[in-house]
């Protein structure tokens, strides 16, 4: 397979036609932007579990680009993308182990070590999402990235007071403490 038969390939099976390919091909700019509208558009498919294969097929040829950087954007955005819509953490666990061989395949120890940690942050804010309230060793796990995350999505008076003492930066922790105040404020309000 060709760089320029897999971008073509690529937009094809996504429906998207109005991208030109000699243009992707010729800058890794463009090709990385055409990859992040295939994944949006694989990410926004209706029967996501039917697409687990589809979705490690896309992702092989993608990780093939000779700009390995800009394949890394495309899949860490798929991973955010089918993170956002999963129901819980089995779920994710499923889709993204299905993933691991080709992101083992990065030749870049760092992406391939990035997009597993994402993976891992992932699965950490649908355990929070689903009740789960971690422990101050278990929020060390994760990167500072998703203590912001949480700090900013999370409405658990227990996740946002642990994120208030152990978050890794002060900027999280101060958000954290804020909502829960803000948060605590509106609870005792008199209706």
């Amino acid at each position: 397979m060709t760089l320029r038969s897999d971008v073509a390939e690529l937009l094809a099976e996504a429906g998207i036609d109005d991208v030109d390919v000699d243009e992707a091909v010729a800058d890794e700019h463009a090709r990385t932007a055409a990859y992040l509208r295939v994944v949006s558009a694989a990410a926004s498919s209706p029967s996501r579990d039917r697409d687990r294969d589809r979705d490690r097929a896309m992702v092989a040829t993608i990780r093939r680009d000779p700009h390995e950087m800009g394949a890394k954007v495309a899949v860490v955005a798929l991973v955010d993308e089918i993170a956002r819509k999963a129901t819980g953490p089995a779920e994710f666990r499923r889709w993204s182990d299905e993933l691991l061989p080709e992101i083992a395949r990065f030749r870049v120890e760092g992406h391939r070590a990035f997009i597993r940690r994402r993976i891992h942050d992932w699965l950490f804010y649908l355990s929070v999402r689903d009740g789960h309230v971690p422990t101050p060793a278990e929020l060390a796990e994760v990167t500072a990235w998703m203590q912001r995350f949480l700090a900013e999505a999370s409405t658990s008076p227990a996740v946002l007071a642990l994120l208030a003492e152990s978050a890794t930066t002060r900027k999280t922790r101060n958000i954290a403490r804020n909502r829960n105040i803000a948060r605590n404020r509106s609870t005792s309000l008199p209706r």
